[in-house]
């Protein structure tokens, strides 16, 4: 029988493998590619305007924008902020709605919010969908020599190394972007170091359907297609949760919303961890949210710690159904 040191050693070379994969395959050149072009684009933005005053008590919060403003508007007490925000060393111009920091929280929702969290994520599942095939196939040669060892640690480890492939690359994009937006804006937002766990945890949770689907099948093909189609499954799911939660819905049985609620607190939840992101950027006064999202927070009825756990309790059950899988399999 396997020791517990045995199998510990087994998890830390499956890691190292992964990373030796990744860097044979150039996934890690490109990736590292793609954060240096983001970090690039970051260098390039900048922004003018007078930084945001202590507002009065009697003072009405709001704002608008330069070009809307009239004397009239000066009049009433509103706030006419000027400035303006530029992209691309200057090829793109938007104007300061409010402040300079947030403009720039702006900028962060997009590149974090958007271009990582969903389009970082889903390209992170469809490039590394093929670790787990490529690495379980019977003539591979890392299987051969892991035999002697608990299966379990086998596939914990090579999940682990993906996952802390992808968590490595998420937090050099973070650091990365956040360092040139701070040194070509000045405006340095703690706030949006969240977004790098949050990256790490949407992709963990996936990856896990990837890793199933890899040990049932063995196919690239099936991992690929089958985890992004899941993935629109539970979005879909999370957002019809949200949208039927506030109001009744003609031609929805009783039933049909109990299957829904039920599929939204079993299933992963990626439009409510994009939430917690955007809620994080205190963006809701200057980027547009998802108005079920929305809805959904202002009845009370958006709760991140809750939609982090049972995400997370998702995946360590598909988990465990896949290494008792690959125990049971014959190689």
């Amino acid at each position: 029988m396997t020791t517990f040191p045995a199998a510990i050693r087994t998890v830390r070379w499956m890691v190292r493998d992964t990373f030796r994969q990744a860097a044979a395959s150039r996934l890690l050149a490109v990736m590292l590619g793609l954060t240096g072009l983001c970090v690039v684009f970051c260098l390039g933005v900048s922004v003018s305007g007078d930084e945001a005053r202590e507002k009065h008590p009697d003072e009405l919060p709001l704002y608008v924008p330069k070009s809307q403003a009239d004397e009239k508007v000066r009049d009433e007490g509103i706030t006419v902020p000027g400035g303006e925000v530029s992209l691309g060393f200057g090829l793109a111009r938007f104007e300061v709605t409010k402040s300079r920091a947030d403009a720039i929280r702006v900028v962060q929702v997009w590149l974090a919010g958007v271009l990582a969290d969903t389009a970082g994520v889903l390209l992170a599942l469809l490039w590394t969908a093929g670790f787990l095939p490529t690495f379980l196939d019977p003539q591979a040669a890392t299987v051969l020599l892991a035999k002697p060892t608990r299966r379990g640690a086998v596939l914990a480890g090579k999940y682990l190394g993906v996952v802390g492939f992808v968590g490595l690359q998420a937090t050099a994009f973070t650091a990365g972007t956040w360092l040139a937006l701070g040194i070509s804006t000045g405006v340095w937002d703690g706030a949006y170091w969240l977004a790098a766990p949050l990256l790490v945890v949407h992709f963990a949770v996936f990856y896990a359907v990837s890793s199933f689907l890899a040990v049932c099948t063995r196919s690239t093909v099936v991992c690929v297609f089958g985890t992004l189609l899941f993935w629109l499954l539970c979005w879909a799911m999370n957002l019809t949760h949200h949208r039927l939660g506030g109001a009744e819905v003609s031609g929805v049985a009783p039933l049909a919303g109990t299957l829904i609620d039920v599929g939204y607190w079993v299933l992963p939840k990626p439009l409510d961890l994009g939430g917690i992101f955007f809620d994080a950027l205190r963006a809701g006064d200057h980027a547009a949210a998802v108005p079920e999202v929305a809805a959904a927070k202002a009845r009370g009825d958006f709760h991140p710690e809750l939609a982090v756990l049972s995400s997370l309790l998702f995946a360590v059950g598909l988990l465990a159904l896949a290494a008792h899988e690959f125990k049971t399999q014959d190689y």
